[in-house]
């Protein structure tokens, strides 16, 4: 659950590269509210039952979700917690994306964590974020619009 949470994260936090398309407005999500997170989660974890509805509301409402603004940036939120935040993302065949790249890995060590997220592709596809592939054509002309701005303001 902590790398799901924490893969989690970084996807809401790169959702900001797309501009309008990731995010309506540009959310300030940071390492505080995963922190929070990972200390409710920990609490969670010694009840007898995990809690599911209860993590999600304490995650995707209150921790990440007291920062959204928008309502529908709000949904979009909640949607993406649901892939990562379900008794099913604790099974093995479990998948973030369609691509299949994107899961949690076996428990084990921290070197098992840290030699999968190596094996990232060094440009992430927009699935991994729930967004169409078409998605990189938009952040491309964006990137390459700045690169041009600032040659001309050179």
């Amino acid at each position: 659950m902590l790398f799901n949470l924490a893969f989690f994260h970084a996807v809401v936090q790169e959702r900001r590269k797309f501009g309008p398309l990731g995010w309506n407005i540009r959310y300030e999500f940071n390492d505080s509210d995963l922190d929070t997170t990972n200390t409710m989660l920990k609490l969670f974890l010694e009840a007898d039952e995990m809690p599911w509805d209860a993590l999600l509301f304490v995650t995707g409402d209150i921790n990440y979700g007291g920062r959204v603004t928008d309502d529908l940036d709000r949904r979009c939120l909640l949607s993406i917690l649901k892939v990562y935040c379900a008794p099913e993302a604790l099974k093995d065949e479990y998948r973030y994306s369609p691509s299949g790249i994107y899961y949690a890995p076996a428990d084990g060590n921290i070197d098992v964590y840290r030699d999968y997220v190596d094996s990232f592709p060094l440009n992430a596809d927009p699935e991994v974020f729930g967004m169409h592939g078409n998605a990189n054509i938009a952040y491309e002309a964006q990137e390459s619009n700045k690169i041009v701005e600032t040659i001309l303001s050179i």
